[in-house]
């Protein structure tokens, strides 16, 4: 069976290559950078992921009707949800060698997410992929290719470990229904 080239993609997102040694101490190092400005750089990160993706708006009742990204910067809700969201990367960075407490915040930022959010979990990869990419641009002195191969394994362990829990809660990939992504950030495994 002929795969197209956005099912390709989707497979090679969802297989998760194990870190090597080398590779983890590669992102702690960059991460004790970055952390250091987690509050701004989490800003930065969920302003852009909302720019590129406005429909994950939806799941933010405080700002999901405000158009001009300086508005939304300023409200405290982004504000805490991204020093949340940076928190949560932290714990895994910080956990980078212990498995099992990886999997494990992973699996409570998928449930929650998936049970009580009811966030589709495409949404995930399109958050980590923003993520790396305000990274890479905020510390692009230190984003060599090898870091960029560090980073590009660990968007995809976290996007793997948090839809595996969608899959355990009975949601697959499509979550609560066809994902409705508008803006030019969709991406060619989400098209028709």
């Amino acid at each position: 069976m002929e795969k197209v080239q956005g099912e390709m993609e989707i497979e090679r997102w969802e297989r998760s290559e194990e870190l090597s040694d080398a590779e983890k101490k590669v992102i702690q190092e960059t991460w004790s950078r970055v952390y250091t400005n987690c509050e701004d750089v989490g800003v930065s990160i969920l302003i852009r992921f909302f720019v590129q993706f406005p429909s994950a708006k939806q799941y933010f009742s405080q700002f999901k009707h405000m158009e001009d990204p300086l508005e939304m910067e300023r409200t405290p809700q982004l504000r805490k949800h991204a020093r949340r969201v940076m928190g949560a990367v932290n714990t895994v960075v910080e956990n980078i060698n212990d498995s099992e407490k990886v999997s494990s915040v992973l699996a409570l930022v998928g449930k929650a997410h998936a049970l009580k959010h009811k966030v589709e979990p495409v949404y995930f990869k399109f958050f980590t992929g923003v993520m790396l990419e305000v990274i890479a641009e905020e510390y692009a002195n230190d984003f060599t290719p090898e870091v960029q191969r560090a980073w590009t394994k660990l968007k995809s362990l976290i996007y793997t470990h948090v839809t595996a829990t969608y899959k355990e809660a009975g949601q697959g990939e499509g979550g609560g229904g066809k994902c409705r992504l508008q803006g030019k950030g969709e991406a060619p495994w989400n098209q028709a």
